[in-house]
């Protein structure tokens, strides 16, 4: 009821003629991001303060990551979440991880940036490649969440059997230093932060794949694509790496209030330099960069923005 009340409140603010930022703080949105060693929550908890800077409040709260998410979101009229592409192509379409549940309620609000994979190992112990990997332990994040999915997949093509360790990203990379794991895998902006963590305080070295192997992900899972990691990305790589990439979306649920989604939309995209208003990796948080969802539907309240901003939208 208090929702329902909230909602009421909303909408007479909008009939009266209030700015949708103005309006929007009677909206209780929850912003779904992921844990600690993440990189959606720095991210998320950056998006949050800089609303709050424009009187839209939303609530930060911590989880698995896209997939949980993902399910959160097509539950939650009230939520909000952070998503990778990757992911959200199996939602929508009950494939996957969905295991048969089409996630028809997700809609795409806004870009936030490229999340490529790579792995970490110690340099003592001579992985340098997926191959090397086979039979040994590596730690993927969160069950069954993207990066667990994209390294079977890339475990696949490379046909070896290594054992999958789960985890908060920042917990295994000190497993990976303390010799518990043989290797971390990760997906997330780059720099990765649970991978600069482990090659900031170890004597380790980053890798990617092989083109072999690249090639054969991109056609096993066409919601990817190729990408280049820079030398010197990480302390002690010399050159660069070969890996697979996609973006992440923040999402909404489609019966998010269209005047509450135009609003965060607008004043999230409407940061002059995003990296230094939002989070250092949020500079990819324009809108031009919607383009590279072909996935998630958008919401009626982005589109809104959209169009008043002159972005034409892809259609997924």
């Amino acid at each position: 009821m208090q929702t329902f009340l909230r909602y009421v409140a909303l909408l007479c603010l909008v009939v009266l003629g209030h700015t949708p930022a103005s309006a929007q703080t009677a909206a209780p949105v929850t912003f779904m991001t992921a844990g600690e060693g993440s990189a959606f929550l720095p991210y998320g908890q950056g998006i949050a303060t800089y609303l709050a800077s424009k009187g839209i409040t939303v609530d930060i709260k911590k989880s698995a990551g896209s997939n949980e998410n993902l399910s959160g979101v097509d539950a939650s009229a009230t939520s909000i979440g952070t998503a990778f592409i990757g992911s959200a192509y199996d939602a929508v379409r009950g494939t996957g991880w969905a295991n048969g549940h089409k996630h028809a309620n997700v809609r795409a609000l806004f870009p936030m940036y490229e999340t490529s994979f790579q792995v970490a190992a110690l340099r003592k112990s001579g992985i340098k490649s997926l191959v090397g990997l086979d039979g040994k332990k590596v730690g993927v994040g969160p069950a069954n969440g993207p990066a667990e999915v994209f390294f079977r997949a890339a475990a696949a093509v490379a046909n070896i059997k290594p054992v999958i360790v789960n985890g908060d990203p920042a917990a295994l990379s000190k497993s990976l230093m303390s010799g518990d794991i043989d290797a971390l895998w990760q997906g997330a902006v780059v720099p990765i932060p649970s991978l600069v963590e482990v090659t900031d305080h170890a004597d380790a070295i980053v890798f990617g794949l092989s083109g072999t192997e690249l090639e054969a992900m991109l056609e096993r899972l066409p919601q990817l694509s190729a990408t280049i990691i820079p030398a010197g990305t990480y302390r002690g790589q010399t050159a660069k790496i070969r890996t697979v990439a996609a973006w992440n979306f923040v999402i909404a649920n489609k019966d998010l209030p269209d005047e509450v989604a135009y609003a965060i939309t607008k004043a999230v995209l409407s940061a002059t330099d995003p990296k230094s208003q939002i989070y250092p990796t949020a500079a990819g948080t324009l809108a031009r960069n919607a383009i590279w969802n072909r996935v998630v539907p958008f919401h009626p309240g982005a589109k809104r923005f959209y169009d008043e901003a002159g972005t034409k939208l892809p259609r997924p």
